[in-house]
């Protein structure tokens, strides 16, 4: 039976919306007062497992999950063991680096020299800031991460925009894009290569649900 990783948040709803153009029906996870994390398709032949966003690759990757829906951006981050099958081209958004809008910086080689920039996404942050040879203090967040400049905590933030309302609310302007993020296809390695339980026609299924639709 083939498991699949459904993500909490905000690709939840076209996650199921996609899954069941390929004939996977977990409709009922959108039932009003739910709180499964656990059912079985309308058809019977999947069961969907309701797990936070970042760790949809961690159930594919150990095998609990056979297929998973997550954002380019938790596999960035995270770099698991999985295989990226197909960009489904919804929920699309970037990750930046932010700063006060009165700071006066045009781009991020203008942060001084060992400043602290607030970030969920520590690694991603890291990476960018070594790749311009600047050295900084990445301050790892969970949450809030635009109460940074605010506070004077951090110098500019890394993190996910999609409208740019949060930032323009928090009085916070982007400087520059460090990659875009949509919706991802994953797989468990070996599940893919060995096709089990006819993983690759629910595959082409999905493949094809994302055909012309733009991030």
């Amino acid at each position: 039976m083939i498991t699949v990783a459904l993500p909490k948040g905000s690709l939840f709803e076209e996650s199921i919306q996609r899954l069941k153009t390929a004939g996977l029906d977990f409709s009922g996870f959108l039932e009003k007062g739910s709180r499964q994390l656990q059912m079985m398709d309308r058809s019977g032949q999947a069961r969907g497992l309701l797990v936070r966003a970042k760790d949809v690759p961690v159930y594919v990757e150990y095998g609990q999950a056979q297929l998973g829906i997550v954002g380019y951006d938790v596999l960035r981050e995270r770099q698991p063991k999985v295989a990226q099958i197909a960009d489904l081209g919804f929920g699309g958004c970037h990750l930046s680096v932010a700063v006060s809008s009165d700071s006066g910086y045009q781009s991020a080689v203008d942060l001084p020299p060992h400043c602290r920039v607030a970030s969920t996404f520590v690694n991603s942050a890291r990476q960018y800031f070594q790749s311009l040879d600047l050295a900084v203090e990445i301050v790892p967040l969970s949450g809030s991460v635009e109460l940074g400049p605010i506070t004077g905590m951090s110098e500019a933030i890394v993190d996910l925009v999609s409208t740019g309302r949060t930032l323009k609310e928090n009085n916070l302007t982007e400087l520059e894009v460090l990659y875009d993020s949509t919706a991802r296809l994953i797989a468990h390695p070996l599940s893919y290569r060995l096709n089990q339980d006819g993983l690759s026609q629910i595959i082409d299924r999905l493949r094809e649900s994302a055909v012309g639709v733009s991030p």
